[in-house]
């Protein structure tokens, strides 16, 4: 079986987040918000989780999002974990230092496994999403937190313009990120039960271009593409793109919108006493009937 593709130096993604731990409290709010909204769909479960799971934990947002909650009481312990130790010197409790390419975890050991915006850094998704669905106790459940496919659009289309002004031809400074659609196939194919995916986009508005790439280092998140261009990312190809980014975007008040579409992944160990769809065919009311609506065959119009 061929190996997936690398796509990600993980590697130079681990220094990325090294050098963005001592910053990364000043623009922390994407991550506050994943962290916080997954949070609050545990609230909405009722249940307990004795053994959790935080996957790329950083510096420990998640957990405290949880402290601030009632859901505190409803998980015993949760492990934390991140591909970067200085991140996890930020956090409190129990910390380890893993890949979440390989997930660290003994199969059917975790009641409940958390990931926010640490996923779409991953080489091998499936691979992790299988691997996250094996270490989960039977009926465990899986809440990931993602950026997806319109995330930084504004700033993918001014970069690729600016270096095809200035030398002709672009390379990729983006990292692709998966859309809804690719997210539920995912989960499918990893094996989830009654998987759900959720997708929130954030415009964040700055007073200019360069704001959202101070942003983006203080959180970690510069590109870690392993294709990356031979050729660096000069002064004259930056300034044009902020150029390009501002007359395309920038609104009366001058300021230019950063977009971060938030996929949230939703899903369930398979267990026998799950719910099941049922089968076409199978239902024992109409539709029509529950509507309060006449039925009518395919093809036929409705009078006047």
């Amino acid at each position: 079986m061929a190996s997936p593709p690398r796509i990600f130096d993980r590697d130079l993604h681990a220094r990325r987040l090294t050098r963005a731990a001592k910053s990364f409290s000043a623009a922390d709010f994407l991550k506050r918000r994943a962290a916080t909204d997954i949070v609050e769909r545990l609230e909405a479960i009722n249940r307990r989780f004795e053994l959790a799971a935080d996957l790329g934990a950083r510096d420990g947002t998640f957990a405290r999002a949880l402290a601030a909650s009632p859901a505190a009481d409803k998980i015993g312990l949760l492990v934390q974990s991140d591909l970067s130790a200085a991140m996890l010197a930020g956090a409190t409790g129990p910390r380890l230092v893993a890949d979440e390419e390989r997930t660290p975890f003994a199969p059917g050991r975790l009641d409940l496994i958390v990931s926010s915006l640490a996923l779409h850094w991953v080489n091998d998704l499936v691979g992790a999403l299988i691997q996250i669905r094996l270490a989960l106790a039977p009926d465990g459940l899986f809440v990931g937190a993602m950026l997806g496919g319109s995330t930084l659009t504004e700033l993918r289309a001014a970069l690729l313009a600016a270096e095809a002004d200035l030398r002709g031809g672009a390379g990729p400074r983006i990292s692709p990120f998966a859309d809804a659609a690719d997210g539920a196939a995912l989960m499918q194919r990893a094996g989830f039960a009654l998987p759900v995916i959720d997708t929130d986009v954030v415009t964040v508005r700055y007073e200019h271009p360069l704001r959202l790439l101070a942003d983006l280092r203080a959180m970690g998140e510069t590109s870690a593409l392993l294709e990356r261009p031979a050729v660096p990312l000069t002064r004259a190809v930056l300034t044009r793109a902020c150029q390009l980014y501002q007359e395309r975007n920038a609104g009366p008040d001058g300021r230019v919108p950063g977009t971060f579409e938030i996929l949230t992944l939703t899903g369930w160990a398979p267990h026998p006493d799950q719910q099941r769809p049922l089968r076409p065919g199978s239902a024992k009311a109409r539709l029509a009937d529950a509507l309060g609506a006449v039925e009518r065959p395919a093809g036929e119009k409705a009078g006047g």
